[in-house]
């Protein structure tokens, strides 16, 4: 059970410091001494620099957490309105340029980011906004760090990075899943295979059904090896039950073939998305 949290942001990020500054008023003080052993509670750190490579993190500071909740901007091409949550990590094998290592992710809680996730989109509606996509991000980019650990983000230009709303909206977020976060041995863990980097199927997935998501291998990763299927099972903080594969979303037949190929070379059980109760 997570007790312990750290909410992280660079000063350098406005999306984090629209997010972190709001979230302030949602705080509980430790220090005092009036919370109890079984009382969860989150600190809030920031960094001069980008906090998407470790060497700008202080291990020390991180050390002292169960859990690190790192609040950021979002980039896209198409710059859509976005309010995302994702796992950190580097799929690829190629050297990363956005932190982290060739190959590794990060320890991820498919149970907490479920339940983060949840709570951000219905506070995303309470707070009428309507315009912002609300959805997870397949696993990407660095830090890494050895803590289990997620992004959540405002997207994707500088209106709705200083967009108070979304900020009040994702500092609420964060605050609720803190406080609300419990171990849930009903759900299913899995991790999620294909499909587009935003993730649409896997969305509902975590929104209507009883399996919690963890990292996610999406299509444009390719070829997808058996050294990847273990890193993120192995770092997903549950014990994971099965693999969730986007059938439709792995391309042609023979795309996917590599993919059952893989899975079954790896022994980790696996389901077509179809497969799944909503």
């Amino acid at each position: 059970m997570y007790k312990k949290f750290l909410v992280l942001a660079s000063k350098q990020d406005e999306a984090g410091m629209n997010i972190a500054t709001q979230l302030s008023q949602f705080r509980k003080n430790p220090v005092s001494g009036i919370l109890s052993r079984e009382e969860k509670y989150f600190d809030i750190y920031f960094v001069d620099s980008s906090i998407l490579f470790e060497e700008n993190l202080n291990p020390d500071k991180l050390s002292e957490y169960d859990f690190v909740i790192f609040a950021s901007k979002h980039k896209s091409e198409k710059h859509e309105k976005s309010l995302t949550v994702h796992a950190p990590g580097n799929l690829s094998f190629e050297e990363p340029k956005y932190g982290g290592k060739p190959g590794k992710v990060c320890k991820a809680s498919a149970v907490f980011q479920k339940q983060i996730f949840i709570k951000l989109k219905e506070n995303a509606e309470k707070s009428a906004l309507k315009k912002y996509n609300v959805t997870m991000e397949a696993t990407h980019h660095g830090p890494l760090i050895n803590k289990p650990c997620l992004f959540i983000e405002i997207g994707a230009t500088e209106e709705e990075w200083r967009d108070k709303r979304a900020g009040f909206a994702v500092a609420k977020t964060i605050s609720e899943a803190i406080e609300e976060f419990k171990e849930n041995k009903y759900y299913e863990i899995a991790v999620g295979i294909g499909g587009p980097h935003y993730c649409p199927e896997f969305n509902k997935l975590q929104l209507n059904s009883n399996v919690a998501i963890s990292h996610v291998i999406p299509k444009y990763i390719s070829p997808i090896t058996e050294e990847m299927i273990k890193e993120v099972w192995k770092k997903t903080d549950e014990e994971v039950d099965f693999a969730i594969v986007d059938w439709k979303g792995l391309g042609n037949a023979e795309q996917r073939q590599k993919v059952v190929d893989v899975l079954e070379e790896s022994q980790l059980p696996w389901k077509k998305l179809g497969e799944i109760e909503r």
